[in-house]
């Protein structure tokens, strides 16, 4: 469970090599999915299908769990698919609420400037990815972007990381991996990567919850030493 205690990050940027920063909710503002999956989406559903929203919000809330940590939770052409819907262009129809975390862009430039490799590590959807870094411009700043589709695994599983390893030729121990999923953060453990950051504030709308298990942060400031 969450908690107020914070576990603080102690280690020196010398044992470093590689970080791998994941986008929603630790680089990006997750109130964006948040508010498209459990509002604006069960809102159009609502329309198209004489549903009250409330009732739409139960049926989707119930289909997305059935999915969760698998591709096709992310895999924007599998939910136009089941919901009739065009996911990509309601997407953009918000994109304004697409908004970049505070000091991200510092970081990365710091990052940059120790001379470490820096990759973007999503379980995103390849047309997610697209809309969101068309929309940021935060994709210069990364030596290379991973997509879970291009992997074949949800990064929630340990075999995602093994295979990352032969994409990007990392050391796990010496790499770094922030991510706000402490799920995610399980598998990267038990695929023995020492370096694990817990990003506790993924949702600009909601509370600080820090990891009783993991180092964690809330702006990645906190990272800049």
């Amino acid at each position: 469970m969450p908690t107020t205690i914070q576990i603080k990050p102690d280690f020196s940027w010398s044992a470093i090599d590689t970080i791998l920063l994941d986008m929603d909710g630790t680089l990006l503002d997750k109130y964006f999915d948040d508010y498209f999956w459990e509002e604006y989406v069960p809102r159009i559903f609502a329309e198209q299908n004489r549903m009250t929203p409330e009732q739409a919000r139960k049926e989707l809330l119930k289909r997305y769990q059935a999915v969760e940590s698998t591709l096709q939770w992310t895999d924007l052409d599998y939910w136009s698919e089941q919901l009739g819907l065009d996911i990509p262009e309601l997407k953009c129809k918000v994109d304004h609420l697409i908004q970049v975390h505070p000091f991200v862009i510092d970081f990365l430039q710091f990052a940059r400037k120790i001379g470490k490799k820096v990759h973007l590590v999503t379980n995103a959807h390849s047309k997610t990815l697209e809309i969101k870094m068309r929309k940021t411009a935060l994709g210069e700043w990364f030596d290379r972007i991973v997509c879970a589709e291009e992997v074949g695994e949800a990064k929630e599983h340990p075999a995602f990381w093994d295979k990352l390893e032969g994409i990007l030729n990392y050391d796990r121990k010496r790499t770094l991996l922030a991510d706000d999923t402490a799920k995610v953060l399980r598998s990267a453990k038990a695929y023995q990567m020492v370096f694990l950051i817990f990003v506790a504030r993924p949702s600009s709308r909601l509370p600080v919850r820090y990891s009783p298990e993991f180092p964690s942060i809330v702006t990645f400031d906190e990272l800049i030493f």
